[in-house]
């Protein structure tokens, strides 16, 4: 058999210096639907004037904010937060230079556009695209489901402060400054008689300084011992330099228990991505969102740890945004108070907002449980609570009390009459004496309203919801687009790229 000639290869003509007698233009080169082409649009028919208001006449001319904005807007939905990638971007890639118009910023200039002339006016340019999306039907502000997560700062981890080592240092000062001041008048009591301070209590770098001024003066040429001088020259050069820095902390740290020396503005918070699974504590930011069919309705920057705290600020931050407020709000056990209640209450906002204990108390063995407070009987007209046993628990009095955030709660005593002999007793309390219980009627009724509305079916829907639409943007955004670090450093500048973040996501999720 005839054997079959080997097929000749054929290639495709490739001339590398190939003129074009119409050469194509970037125009041409886009798809007519891709993202870059919203971001375009969008900002195209955005009001800038905050932002124009911050340029002052004269000098060289400055690159438009509307095309600055669109570069870093698609910076930051195309993964590239460095304003030197968006640099490189500027000069190698074809969507940036379609948007730019072929104009090149440098680095320098992007990140002070972003920097400074975002500050403080970001937050308007979003709101203008949330309402934006409100006209074109993508969303409509009736309900809103709200989450948050811890962001890491740009801070070196190991640079921490924290509130109760300065409150152990400086008592630690305060005790060796007395022990000194005893030492001085044991040896030289007529020169320090009647000079005394008022009080070690309350110290700083002023008062120290003069007291050791003092100790010196009433040792001057008499026998000390080696070791008080030694701590004395040591007390002279550290201690008010020391006393100084921690008053400094205490001033950037404010109410909160921490922060890093890199970032001031940055609290150490347990982060869940910690690479050694450890839940390491690192510098971060609580990052607040509020969203709707996975678009971000508003976003919020919180130096706390406690999600509970933020939801009044945070939906404040909303109304003030865009002019109103959701008619529901659907939120997680973590923001589940009392203060929280009374505020959606207060603002007519049904809250589908979960309490800590709602799915124990759906469990048979909680409901089946004769002794918690929960399951007593209470007689309205009698004002009083019956014991398992029907031994009624009359009241006895009301108590406050202040919850870490300083909100006040009021709560009514009820105490049994006799449980000496009881056969219940072992199981119903561990106290001497007979049985207290404490109840805060309000709270009492706010759990019963919320109870009723997360069982109802309206409620099973949101409860269901909740962690697609809400939970789902963070998944998108820590991992889908490796968003897991703030660049920039200080509150003002995180708030900047938290808003960059929250806008590319809803261009993005509005282009497909």
């Amino acid at each position: 058999m005839q054997k079959l000639d080997k097929l000749k290869v054929v290639f495709k003509d490739y001339n590398f210096n190939q003129n074009l007698l119409l050469p194509p233009s970037l125009e041409e080169l886009i798809d007519p639907n891709h993202p870059v082409r919203v971001v375009n649009q969008v900002v195209d028919n955005l009001n800038l004037d905050l932002i124009l208001a911050k340029y002052e006449g004269g000098g060289c001319p400055a690159y438009h904010p509307r095309l600055m904005l669109k570069v870093l807007i698609y910076g930051y939905l195309t993964n590239q937060y460095s304003s030197r990638k968006i640099e490189q971007a500027l000069q190698q890639n074809i969507h940036f230079m379609w948007l730019s118009g072929m104009s090149y910023p440098d680095h320098n200039t992007i990140n002070r556009f972003r920097s400074d002339r975002l500050r403080g006016v970001l937050k308007e340019v979003f709101s203008q695209v949330v309402l934006l999306l409100v006209d074109h039907g993508h969303i409509t502000l009736k309900e809103a489901y709200l989450d948050g997560t811890k962001i890491e700062a740009n801070a070196n981890r190991y640079t921490f402060v924290w509130g109760r080592t300065i409150k152990y240092s400086k008592g630690r000062i305060r005790n060796q400054l007395k022990e000194l001041w005893s030492y001085a008048e044991r040896v030289a009591k007529e020169e320090l008689e009647h000079n005394e301070p008022e009080s070690f209590e309350v110290i700083d770098a002023e008062k120290v300084a003069q007291t050791i001024e003092q100790i010196d003066e009433a040792l001057a040429g008499k026998k000390v011992d080696p070791k008080i001088k030694q701590k004395l020259n040591y007390a002279r050069k550290r201690w008010p330099e020391a006393l100084d820095k921690y008053e400094e902390y205490e001033r950037q740290m404010g109410d909160r228990n921490s922060l890093s020396r890199t970032d001031p503005d940055a609290t150490f918070m347990r982060m869940k991505e910690d690479h050694m699974l450890n839940g390491q504590l690192k510098p971060g930011y609580n990052w607040q969102i509020t969203t709707q069919d996975q678009y971000i309705l508003e976003y919020s920057l919180h130096q706390t740890t406690n999600d509970m705290a933020t939801l009044p600020t945070h939906m404040d931050s909303l109304k003030q945004s865009l002019g109103q407020q959701p008619e529901v709000l659907v939120a997680d056990a973590g923001y589940g108070s009392q203060e929280n209640y009374e505020y959606l209450e207060n603002n007519g906002i049904e809250a589908y907002v979960k309490f800590n204990n709602f799915h124990k108390e759906q469990t048979k063995k909680w409901k089946e449980n004769p002794h918690r407070i929960e399951n007593l009987y209470y007689n309205k007209d009698l004002d009083c609570y019956y014991c398992p046993m029907g031994q009624p628990m009359k009241f006895m009095g009301k108590n406050t009390q202040k919850t870490a955030l300083g909100y006040r709660q009021f709560y009514r005593r009820y105490q049994a009459q006799n449980c000496q002999g009881c056969p219940m007793r072992g199981p119903c309390h561990k106290r001497k004496g007979n049985r207290i219980v404490e109840a805060n009627p309000q709270l009492i009724r706010y759990k019963q309203k919320t109870r009723e509305m997360l069982n109802s079916e309206k409620g099973q829907h949101y409860r269901s919801r909740r962690p697609v639409d809400v939970e789902a943007v963070f998944g998108n955004v820590k991992y889908n687009h490796n968003f897991k670090r703030f660049l920039l450093r200080g509150m003002e500048k995180v708030e900047i790229e938290a808003g960059l973040i929250s806008l590319a996501h809803n261009l993005r999720k509005m282009a497909n």
